[in-house]
């Protein structure tokens, strides 16, 4: 196993990590910064968008360009023209929220979560579905910091998590692909005796859920049953979103929040890439929007 630093941004809050295999781009943001990375694996170049507030996370779409979960809401963008087109923003009541981790069911819906950001901790961030008619459902709110939203390799399962200490917790639910519709969640696991809290999640194509464990300087990878088989230590503090990428989407990228102090992890805030794992993660589905 070889663990590189593939993209040294050092970006203040770099998550949302995305998979494209039609293009053979990875597919980041910096949230705080609006900034919309793409890494190319090929040449190793880091294309930067420049967007105009907070971008929590994004998905390519089935035709062009992406969908976006921002500070206001959920805009298209094509990189290539430029071309941006607000969808809806479910959360222009709450000027304190902003989007934070996303991902795509296996049908093309678009799922995020949001939270509130900066002042008093509340529990104040919510999930919500975007379908591909642009309708926007919220799902389950009272959520400190939506995080952790991943589906598994046949779609019938959801795992979701709140980053917050102390509730550090990932949970579960069925999830009806025809409808868009979760079951009862149910607690995975509570994170409290690890020393990552759970951030950004994805699943490979054993049916397995990686955590990044921010805060605990690892990455940790979870049986369906809630058993740890695999933990990695990283060289940053603050790993944020894992994703499977690569021809073969078996290199292991991971995001990374900055620090003030960048002694002992001067690479904290940048892209990495794990290779040599052994394991193999599942196709991201775009946007059918």
């Amino acid at each position: 196993m070889k663990i590189d630093c593939v993209a040294a941004t050092r970006s203040k809050v770099g998550e949302g990590a995305v998979w494209d295999d039609r293009t053979g781009l990875l597919w980041w943001c910096d949230i705080p910064a609006g900034l919309i990375f793409a890494f190319d694996p090929r040449t190793g170049e880091n294309r930067c968008h420049d967007w105009f507030e907070p971008v929590g996370c994004l998905a390519p779409r089935v035709g062009r360009g992406l969908v976006l979960a921002t500070k206001s809401g959920f805009w298209t963008f094509d990189p290539d023209t430029g071309a941006r087109e607000a969808i809806h923003d479910p959360e222009a009541h709450l000027p304190d929220n902003r989007f934070n981790d996303g991902t795509t069911d296996r049908q093309g819906r678009f799922w995020a979560g949001s939270m509130k950001e900066g002042g008093q901790p509340e529990a104040a961030g919510a999930f919500y579905r975007l379908d591909p008619d642009g309708q926007v459902t919220l799902w389950r709110d009272g959520i400190y910091t939506a995080n952790g939203l991943a589906f598994t390799p046949d779609g019938t399962r959801m795992y979701f998590s709140d980053s917050k200490a102390p509730i550090r917790t990932i949970w579960t639910a069925p999830y009806d692909g025809a409808s868009g519709t979760p079951g009862e969640a149910k607690i995975f696991k509570d994170t409290n005796g690890l020393p990552g809290r759970p951030d950004g999640g994805t699943v490979d194509a054993e049916g397995c859920y990686w955590q990044a464990g921010i805060e605990g300087w690892q990455l940790y990878r979870w049986s369906p049953e809630g058993d740890i088989l695999h933990t990695i230590d990283v060289p940053v503090e603050k790993p944020s979103k894992p994703m499977f990428g690569g021809g073969d989407l078996d290199i292991l990228y991971f995001t990374s929040l900055g620090v003030d102090d960048p002694t002992g992890q001067p690479e904290a805030g940048s892209l990495h890439a794990i290779s040599g794992l052994g394991y193999r993660g599942v196709p991201q589905v775009p946007f059918a929007g």
